[in-house]
């Protein structure tokens, strides 16, 4: 009888012990749960607000910029073009933004901040700038940055962009337009594709370029989306703003 109590006492124990574990297990997979939906949703929502503020605060401070004249072309070598020369301050604009990029392939109303840095709380901010690359417009490479899935996910459709497609930078001294021409996908270790001349680390730039830069596939960082553009036209504040027309084809009439 002794023995028979021990089995059910052991039974019973083994019971017990796999019911605490079954309860840490659904409390666990209940907490991974709740970070995937802060992870692939809310980070979205929250990020999307801030990037919004941010973009109506650097069309506040533009449109109070003096208007200047015609702008004309920089051609420093883009190692010594970049920092504070390259990406100017904008006085009163939270996280250290200083310009609004503005795809028309991925919506009219598609306006993201670019801030300085491409660490993960910069990129939580908007777009990045890749420190040391060039600035908007100048001779070099520009290169930005930015998220394909979370924290607003500003380049969530960079496979979307086509040869043509417009890119179109807004600063406190005017609009700089790039025109999309080539896409690679790259390890994350060829770093190469942000020199001042993409892909050849020893050359010296002579035409001012804009590479994009995005995670692939999408909930993957094992490779990059690389976009590269040529810069088409530049405008300053007393010329107006460019078209915000989808391509370079169908803003001179094409299809």
């Amino acid at each position: 009888m002794t023995q028979h109590r021990r089995r059910q006492q052991r039974r019973g124990g083994v019971a017990g012990a796999a019911g605490v574990v079954g309860e840490l297990l659904m409390t666990l997979g209940a907490l991974v749960l709740l970070f995937v939906v802060w992870q692939l949703w809310w980070t979205d929502v929250e990020s999307d607000r801030a990037h919004a503020a941010t973009v109506t605060s650097l069309s506040r401070a533009f449109a109070d910029a003096p208007s200047q004249g015609p702008a004309e072309p920089d051609a420093t070598d883009a190692t010594d073009a970049a920092g504070a020369a390259g990406v100017p301050g904008v006085p009163g604009v939270p996280a250290g933004a200083f310009a609004i990029v503005r795809v028309p392939r991925f919506g009219a109303d598609y306006a993201r901040p670019l801030v300085e840095g491409t660490s993960a709380a910069e990129l939580a901010e908007g777009l990045g700038h890749y420190t040391g690359t060039a600035g908007p417009g100048e001779i070099g490479n520009f290169a930005v940055a930015g998220h394909r899935t979370t924290y607003g996910k500003p380049l969530a459709e960079i496979d979307r962009l086509q040869q043509g497609d417009r890119v179109v930078v807004e600063t406190r001294q005017g609009w700089t337009v790039y025109a999309v021409t080539t896409h690679e996908i790259v390890r994350p270790s060829q770093s190469e594709v942000i020199a001042a001349v993409p892909g050849d680390r020893t050359a010296k730039p002579t035409r001012a370029v804009l590479t994009l830069t995005a995670c692939h596939p999408r909930f993957s960082a094992k490779f990059r989306w690389v976009t590269h553009a040529d810069l088409v036209e530049t405008r300053t504040r007393a010329q107006g703003p460019p078209s915000l027309a989808v391509s370079t084809a169908s803003a001179n009439g094409g299809p």
